[in-house]
């Protein structure tokens, strides 16, 4: 590409090299010019000259002030470095952690512990609500012992599901495949989504309780289905919400949604064994 400027200095369009070389000897710039062109501002955030690489397919993009002045280039190379490193940083966040870590190999351990200890600190808090669900379902489980058989089969379903859908949205929010306004839609796609998924792991979780349990196949089918539509929804619904508050996707983790998933997974199973079981 050569880049085209005023007496200014301002840059006011793009030409490919072929263009000029290919063109006739009485043509000036001015007539090969369309006044077309792509550029970066000096200001704008690394991510998004990611987008505009990917969505235009260039090599290299000239990058200009906030007067439309060209101040100089950045090539494809510069452009991946970011692209990974933002992948990288989101990655980490999925996994609870503070800030990225590049080598690990290399990383102190004291390092390796303060970007780690702070989320899964505040989680072990958030995990007393699980134990406070369970006590307050003490006579259920003591009248029916083989539900605790089925306790932790079922409430990981409902984290899996939602880290699943917590994964593809928050993927498709970095690219920007999916926008704000995508929600409401995609919500309905999801319930769908989760509700066959229910029902397909009721059926296989049914199975086992037939041999396990058979006085609770209709309480753990139910609670599975249950489970997963509520973990599907949260996992992808966490990433618009942080979004709408300006805050990184990747920062509704797997454990975050995983808590979220145990602690409503308890009471839905505890409260349906209730009900069911008249005790």
């Amino acid at each position: 590409m050569i880049y085209v400027v005023d007496e200014n200095g301002k840059l006011i369009d793009d030409l490919r090299v072929r263009e000029i070389l290919l063109a006739k000897s009485d043509q000036t710039i001015n007539d090969l010019m369309d006044n077309r062109f792509i550029s970066l501002e000096a200001t704008q955030v690394k991510e998004s000259a990611v987008r505009i690489f990917k969505d235009y397919d260039r090599v290299a993009l000239p990058v200009t002030d906030s007067n439309g002045l060209l101040i100089g280039i950045v090539t494809i190379d510069d452009v991946i470095d970011v692209a990974e490193e933002k992948a990288t940083k989101d990655f980490h966040k999925f996994g609870s952690m503070q800030n990225i870590i590049l080598d690990p190999l290399k990383a102190r351990v004291g390092y390796l512990y303060k970007n780690r200890i702070l989320w899964l600190s505040a989680l072990v808090f958030m995990n007393i609500f699980s134990g406070a669900a369970l006590a307050s379902f003490e006579e259920t489980i003591a009248a029916t012992v083989s539900l605790v058989f089925f306790l932790p089969l079922l409430i990981d379903s409902g984290g899996n599901a939602g880290a699943q859908s917590a994964t593809l949205m928050i993927r498709a929010l970095a690219t920007g495949d999916v926008y704000m306004k995508d929600w409401f839609r995609l919500l309905g796609k999801e319930l769908v989504v989760a509700i066959l998924l229910g029902i397909t792991m009721a059926v296989a979780v049914a199975l086992i309780a037939s041999f396990r349990a058979p006085e609770i196949i209709l309480v753990v089918s139910l609670t599975m289905t249950c489970i997963v539509i509520v973990g599907s929804l949260v996992g992808m619904t966490l990433p618009f919400i942080f979004t709408r508050f300006g805050a990184d996707p990747a920062t509704a983790s797997a454990p975050l949604i995983t808590s979220i998933a145990d602690i409503s997974g308890v009471l839905i199973y505890l409260s349906i064994a209730t009900w069911y079981l008249a005790v």
